[in-house]
């Protein structure tokens, strides 16, 4: 096994399995053709061709979804009623923005549950949190919980989650490390905004193109992290050695927080320049932070 093969693991797709939504003329996600098909029942709300899904179209005398709030509120409907035909696994109770540009205003929202089968694009924060001791770097490691919907008992960063809509970056931020590891406000003087990764991986419930804002804090060696959401069942302070071999010679890991831990490894020149690959990982973890591919505006 080897770092490239878990960026590689976490950027697997093949377009022909999924055809455009299109809302105004821009591509704003990405559907299985099986869940498309499940949408000529609404429509008004979709107009489903051979080639895309077009969103809330607007026709000749008709004023369509007129209001931020009427878009939410019909894309709502309708993911209520396919969770209750089954074929959306559950609501999630948080809602992501639909857009394509991070800096572009929002078109209307969607639960984060759903976003997956509409391939719409989400960003998310992760942070490493670590110490250093005696010269040497070690890292917080969060076990999932078993009881989580998505990746139980996995490894994941010590704090990580999505953005969602309505909050900034930096009250996002500080409201995750409170929940997921009790990281009281004293301890963020040394948190560090250190750029973003993005990756794009098919499901079988539809595509994830996502971008994750990273972080690093660096804490003192008394910190303990303590969940707060019961997200997660334990805490390991992990030598950055131990870290690295997790990741490069397992899956024991939730995919995405591979990612981040691959990029604070480069950053803090654990990962060497002449290591095999190097030139590849780096691209690989931003390969598609300004213009996923398929997000071209037509």
């Amino acid at each position: 096994m080897s770092y490239l093969q878990r960026i590689e693991e976490c950027n697997q797709y093949n377009m022909s399995n999924f055809k455009p939504v299109i809302f105004d003329r821009q591509i704003v996600g990405w559907m299985k053709h099986a869940f498309a098909e499940e949408l000529r029942r609404w429509p008004g709300i979709f107009d489903v061709t051979p080639d895309s899904v077009l969103l809330m179209p607007k026709r000749a005398g008709d004023s369509g979804f007129a209001t931020f709030n009427q878009k939410n509120e019909a894309l709502e409907e309708v993911n209520l009623s396919l969770v209750e035909a089954g074929v959306i696994n559950q609501t999630h109770g948080e809602l992501y923005p639909v857009k394509t540009d991070f800096y572009q205003p929002d078109l209307m929202l969607i639960d984060r549950a759903a976003a997956t089968y509409y391939g719409i694009r989400a960003w998310g924060q992760h942070l490493n949190g670590y110490v250093e001791q005696d010269g040497q770097l070690l890292m917080w490691i969060g076990k999932r919980s078993s009881h989580k919907h998505n990746f139980p008992g996995m490894l994941d960063n010590m704090v990580a989650g999505g953005l969602p809509y309505g909050i900034s970056l930096a009250d996002n931020i500080v409201k995750e490390c409170q929940e997921e590891a009790s990281v009281e406000p004293h301890y963020l003087a040394t948190l560090k905004p250190v750029g973003a990764i993005s990756y794009c991986v098919e499901t079988n419930n539809g595509i994830k193109p996502d971008t994750l804002f990273c972080y690093d804090l660096k804490l003192p060696s008394s910190f303990q992290p303590v969940c707060q959401d019961g997200e997660v069942e334990e805490f390991m302070l992990l030598p950055l050695d131990d870290v690295a071999e997790l990741v490069r010679d397992t899956t024991r890991f939730k995919p995405n927080c591979d990612l981040t831990i691959i990029d604070f490894l480069i950053r803090h020149g654990y990962i060497q320049p002449d290591e095999r690959d190097y030139l590849r990982l780096v691209s690989g973890l931003r390969g598609y932070l300004l213009s996923q591919p398929p997000f071209l505006v037509r």
